[in-house]
């Protein structure tokens, strides 16, 4: 069986090292942490919904987004146009579209989100959806607090989390 070539590349931001995963034409994902760091995690991945896969470095297929991640970071950019595709099931990829319409330096509860996908019992599955979320800052799973106003879980750790809506409140 013939492996599929993925790119990767890594960037500094104010908040630590982004790795971004790339099929050498769409953003695949974008994860906290140098490639070493998520191998492992982009191995499992890439076998349950890409298949049979190699890693390559290459920057080109990021320039992009890699402008627009530096823009943000300046507080110049509150939305994100590269290309990327979204990998999930249908209900992840139903969730994560939703936390898009989150506005820059404002924030939801997972219940806000269940209510607006139209399930308001599945807060649960929402959180879940949201821990899976490919793309870290881009699709802003960060945007998203408890029910009682407090931060919760944040894949990248909760000092990224404030850090990153400390942010966007005083560039919004």
């Amino acid at each position: 069986m013939e492996k599929q070539a993925l790119y990767y590349d890594e960037i500094e931001t104010p908040i630590g090292t982004l790795s971004l995963l790339s099929d050498g034409e769409h953003v695949l994902r974008i994860d906290y942490g140098d490639f070493a760091s998520n191998q492992e995690k982009w191995t499992k991945w890439t076998e349950r919904y890409i298949g049979n896969i190699e890693f390559n470095q290459y920057p080109t297929p990021f320039k992009r987004a890699e402008e627009e991640l530096q823009a943000y970071f300046s507080g110049d950019k509150k939305e994100f146009t590269f290309d990327f595709k979204l990998i999930g099931t249908s209900f992840q990829k139903q969730v994560w579209k939703a936390l898009d319409t989150i506005p820059f330096g404002e924030t939801k509860s997972y219940k806000d989100i269940a209510v607006l996908i139209g399930n308001p019992k599945a807060v649960r599955a929402i959180g879940g959806a949201v821990n899976k979320n490919p793309f870290s800052i881009v699709v802003p799973c960060h945007r998203v607090i408890g029910t009682n106003g407090k931060m919760v879980g944040y894949g990248g750790g909760l000092d990224k989390k404030e850090y990153l809506l400390i942010f966007e409140k005083e560039n919004k």
